[in-house]
């Protein structure tokens, strides 16, 4: 795959205002490993290999288990995530899907149920930051650091 514009050199005044998104969702306060789930999530879903490489990597550094990461697709059938990563995740996924799912009562009343008012906002913005960057990742076609000198054979 050959990258179709290097937006973050060309436009740097778009990434200082995605840079200030991204500061924002990542001091939220919210629990490290919960940021990392959500953003691998929707990057899984929106097919972005530059965040899921970077995400993956990103938490792995902060501890989070293979199996989690490799489970994560299939959270729904797993045990390993608590009720409030599977209330996150189910508001991930409504969120990034939102034009089929239209963030329906059910999600909503799980995220009210496990994060207070002011965390429904600050993971609402993760989720819309992430989203964000897979946009740019995906429509201008970045390429992930590793392997990204080797094609499979």
């Amino acid at each position: 795959m050959k990258p179709r514009l290097d937006f973050s050199a060309l436009s740097p005044d778009t990434m200082k205002a995605m840079l200030a998104l991204e500061h924002q969702a990542r001091n939220s306060g919210l629990e490290q490993s919960l940021i990392e789930l959500v953003k691998i999530r929707a990057s899984q879903i929106n097919g972005c290999a530059y965040c899921l490489h970077m995400h993956t990597r990103d938490a792995r550094a902060h501890g989070e288990t293979e199996e989690r990461i490799y489970l994560l697709d299939a959270w729904r059938e797993s045990p390993l995530y608590t009720d409030r990563e599977r209330a996150a995740l189910a508001w991930t996924e409504s969120l990034t899907l939102i034009a089929r799912t239209r963030a329906p009562d059910e999600d909503y009343a799980l995220l009210a149920a496990h994060f207070t008012p002011d965390e429904q906002a600050k993971l609402t913005l993760l989720i819309v930051t992430i989203n964000g960057w897979n946009r740019f990742a995906v429509g201008f076609r970045a390429v992930h650091p590793a392997g990204s000198d080797r094609a499979a054979a």
